[in-house]
């Protein structure tokens, strides 16, 4: 039995679906220019009211990529003041005067996206020649700024064998930690997956390999780590839909806030009800006394089975004989669009 919560702690919001990169593996498939569907900035702080006044108290901000847009820095600066902020970035548009700006703002974190450790291997994710030099230089600047820095990847066939030489890029940088991310299958990295996915035993070979420089940490959410977070998590995309979880975007929608109040989609959503019971049979144990959650990912399992209670392929108890290099058909093919509270 999960904690009740009347409202999430904490939510992640997509700034924006525009970004300067063109990433082979964009999960949100993005453009070069914001979508006039997105909310304005006026709108995203109305939102931050309603959040703060409703007891929300940390602010996930990624997008895309969130400085793309011109006022995105209103905005952080305007969220910072009412609740702990994160901001999630691809660290390209990060020069010195940025980061000491982003510092004034408040915010309290910053995570810089990396593909590899190598530039040939970031760029050929990325496809912009220097953005790796302008991503290391970001995580630089922003540690001289005095901001909490991470470096985040995104783990594949083709970074797979720098993981060390990773840790150690990122410790020289200055970050404080490192967050090794599972690979899922959204947006551009669909057609791809064949091309860049790695079998669960080659993931887990990486995972134990780890041995990070002294005083860096690792983050990962392979097992034991591997919870399922539906209970309290919260997300908003760029157009509005409130999908409890930004890997869960093309598979749920539980109402647009221009139109319905967040909370009713936290409290009335059926789906959304639904995936905080985390009721998932065959779950492990352990992960249930240890991150107070059953079954792993849910944007995982209902990638891979089609179904909200089956378990997670990405956890080794619970995999059942899954080869997650192999997408299943019906994510190949077009989608009908996310399941809505009815669809529960």
């Amino acid at each position: 039995m999960q904690p009740y919560l009347n409202t999430p702690p904490k939510i992640t919001i997509s700034y924006t679906e525009s970004c300067n990169l063109d990433c082979r593996i964009c999960y949100s498939v993005c453009a070069r220019q914001p979508k006039q569907s997105e909310l304005s900035l006026a709108e995203w702080i109305s939102f931050c009211d309603y959040l703060a006044a409703n007891g929300v108290i940390q602010a996930y901000i990624e997008g895309g990529e969130p400085l793309h847009r011109s006022d995105f820095l209103e905005f952080v600066a305007y969220a910072a003041k009412r609740m702990m902020t994160i901001v999630r970035t691809n660290g390209t548009l990060v020069d010195r005067h940025m980061a000491r700006r982003l510092k004034a703002a408040g915010v309290g974190r910053v995570l810089v996206d990396l593909m590899g450790a190598t530039a040939a291997t970031h760029e050929w994710f990325t496809r912009v020649p220097g953005s790796f030099a302008r991503s290391c230089d970001a995580i630089r600047h922003l540690v001289h700024a005095g901001i909490r820095t991470d470096v985040l990847v995104i783990l594949t066939r083709q970074n797979a064998p720098e993981i060390a030489d990773f840790l150690r890029l990122a410790h020289g940088l200055g970050a404080r930690r490192v967050g090794i991310l599972r690979l899922y299958p959204l947006g551009r990295a669909k057609p791809l997956w064949p091309e860049i996915a790695l079998s669960l035993d080659e993931q887990m070979a990486v995972i134990r390999a780890l041995e990070p420089p002294a005083g860096l940490d690792v983050m990962q959410s392979w097992h034991p780590h591997d919870h399922n977070c539906c209970w309290q998590s919260a997300a908003v995309t760029a157009d509005g839909r409130s999908v409890g979880c930004m890997y869960l975007r093309e598979y749920v929608d539980h109402g647009n806030i221009r139109h319905v109040p967040f909370l009713d989609t936290w409290f009335n959503s059926p789906l959304y009800r639904r995936l905080r019971q985390a009721d998932v049979p065959h779950a492990c144990g352990g992960c249930a006394r240890s991150q107070r959650s059953n079954g792993g990912c849910r944007a995982s399992a209902y990638a891979f089975h089609g179904r909200w209670d089956a378990p997670d392929p990405f956890c080794p108890t619970m995999n059942q004989g899954v080869d997650i290099r192999v997408l299943p058909e019906r994510l190949l093919r077009e989608s009908s669009g996310p399941e809505d509270s009815a669809g529960a």
